[in-house]
């Protein structure tokens, strides 16, 4: 069958008249698979994939590796993130969990002086802030779990692509271009990444990475001990060992990715399944979905004052909780049933003035407790036979600590900085950690990734994720609300302007297109509103009732696209 295909152009600040124009608002359509991902090889190798037969689980990790090859300032091996797969038959939704870990020699202190004040960029910028890589393990595990191809075959189209290279498009250059300081300190960083004379590959140019493919090649070759032993492992410590760093061959050695219960929620006869923790998302995804369900949000109209107003107070709620409660909870005990209750959250809504915003400064973690029973770059795949897999991944900020590992192509994460590097101060998204987020030897920090899918009369509905930090949770959050409640195609959900609330600071941050008088009815009510650049970079598909699939690639990121066939 002749491919659908969209993609979708850049939207750098999401200008009302680009977000308008037509194409942004029309979803890609077919019947028999439908990958969304954040670079148009990627999602083309994927559909090549499910179009011999594959299914969703070989797409995705085919995409996955092709990703680090492609776009090496978010996709990874030397990172980490976290999969959803929902079978097409309706059976449990499983999560897998490949986030990174602390070293076995990571301390709580580590990040602070010896008065105990925190050291900027320590957590960002060195060797310090890398956290043992979980992202092939966490591939190869989903694969081996949910897949039909060897881990060799759903590699080779990455290494063809770092060994012959791919022609480079004009963000790629941009992004070169931004992180020149950052990337040019580092020798390995340097000479993979730049020219001889240190200027970026320029729109056009073909980029190849050989020690990459090589990389890729031994993983191929080896399986997991490709990575985490062997040539690899050896060139990942000699780096640590050189600049400081804690990643210790056993550290590697000893990496295992889990399978978790994915958090469930229900939201307006919709089944909501998040990823939990040590990922925040889902949490309060459902958590803030409690909290609306209350309000008649269809009535009020997408983006209208008093909707962005309830969701603004849903948002600061939820996220004063993520500072208090959350963390790794294969160390710390995490009120799960009480955050992601009914009656919690209608606890929680009785507390919002619909005429007046709350202060942030009067906002303390609520009671979840009291709630509880005792028992105590994002793509998104599916495939012809109704499976999805919604995966988040990342190395943090754009292109990681900055620091290749020498002799072996790719970047280091700088997760440790999604520890609480000292409990109450905030991170390098401004989100502020506690004692359940402090560093400990082997723990996962916390994060905001949220693979998401929704599920209707049992079915496969709508799977969506986005990258973006601390925007990660409201960005996803909308696009369920576009979907549900104002009944958004896909496309139109995805490109629509969002808005965003995280407690602290105390301000609503908006895309361009929202109303003036929209804006002027908010700071009535007395909240601060900031225009800000485009947040989120969402892949997402709709599983309509008779099995046709829609796509919706974001344009916040030029190099997005959906593709069916």
């Amino acid at each position: 069958m002749a491919i659908a295909l969209a993609v979708v152009l850049s939207l750098q600040t999401v200008a009302a008249d680009a977000i308008l124009e037509g194409e942004r608002y029309h979803p890609v359509e077919a019947t028999n698979g439908m990958v969304a991902t954040s670079h148009t090889l990627a999602t083309r190798l994927a559909l090549e994939v499910l179009e011999n037969g594959g299914n969703a689980m070989d797409a995705a990790v085919t995409a996955g590796f092709a990703l680090a090859v492609t776009q090496p300032r978010s996709g990874n091996i030397g990172g980490g993130g976290f999969m959803l797969y929902a079978p097409g038959n309706g059976e449990a939704v499983e999560a897998i969990d490949y986030r990174e870990k602390a070293p076995a020699a990571a301390t709580e202190r580590m990040f602070q002086d010896d008065d105990g004040n925190v050291v900027p960029n320590r957590s960002r910028f060195t060797h310090k802030a890398a956290g043992v890589p979980g992202t092939v393990a966490g591939f190869a595990m989903a694969l081996e779990r949910h897949g039909t191809l060897p881990l060799k075959q759903a590699l080779a189209p990455a290494i063809k692509l770092a060994r012959e290279g791919f022609v480079v498009p004009g963000r790629f250059t941009e992004g070169l271009e931004q992180a020149r300081d950052r990337l040019q300190r580092w020798p390995a960083s340097l000479a993979t990444f730049y020219k001889d004379d240190g200027s970026p590959w320029q729109p056009g140019e073909r980029f190849r990475q050989p020690e990459l493919a090589d990389t890729l090649q031994r993983i191929a070759d080896q399986g997991i001990d490709g990575f985490y032993s062997g040539k690899t492992a050896q060139l990942i410590v000699e780096e640590m060992e050189r600049h400081d760093g804690l990643i210790t061959l056993d550290d590697l050695k000893n990496y295992q990715p889990q399978i978790r219960q994915p958090v469930h929620g229900n939201y307006r006869g919709h089944d909501i399944y998040s990823m939990s923790p040590p990922s925040s998302g889902g949490t309060h995804i459902v958590q803030i979905l409690n909290i609306l369900e209350g309000y008649p949000l269809a009535d009020f109209g997408h983006n209208s004052a008093a909707g962005i107003h309830y969701m603004a107070e849903a948002m600061k709620l939820a996220y004063a909780d993520r500072a208090e409660f959350l963390g790794d909870t294969d160390f710390v005990e995490v009120p799960l049933k009480g955050l992601t209750s009914k009656a919690y959250g209608e606890a929680l809504r009785k507390t919002i003035d619909p005429d007046k915003a709350r202060p942030s400064s009067e906002i303390r973690a609520g009671n979840p407790g009291a709630y509880e029973s005792p028992e105590t770059t994002h793509f998104s795949i599916v495939d012809r036979w109704g499976n999805a897999v919604s995966n988040t991944y990342t190395i943090n900020f754009s292109y990681g600590s900055g620091i290749t590992v020498t002799g072996a192509g790719f970047l280091l994460n700088n997760e440790m900085d999604d520890f609480s590097a000292k409990p109450g101060e905030p991170n390098a998204y401004g989100l502020i950690g506690g004692e359940a987020n402090r560093v400990e030897p082997g723990k996962r920090m916390l994060s905001s990734m949220s693979p998401t899918i929704v599920r209707r009369n049992g079915r496969n509905y709508l799977v969506t994720g986005s990258p973006g930090g601390s925007r990660i949770i409201t960005t996803t959050l909308q696009v369920v609300l576009n979907v549900i409640d104002h009944n958004m195609n896909i496309q139109s959900a995805v490109s629509v302007p969002r808005i965003h609330h995280q407690w602290l600071p105390d301000e609503i941050r908006i895309e361009q297109g929202v109303s003036p008088d929209t804006v002027r009815l908010l700071e009535e009510k007395g909240h601060k509103v900031v225009t800000g650049s485009a947040m989120g970079a969402i892949q997402s598909i709709l599983i309509d009732s008779d099995g046709t699939l829609y796509g919706g690639a974001d344009p916040r990121r030029s190099t997005s696209s959906a593709m069916g066939y």
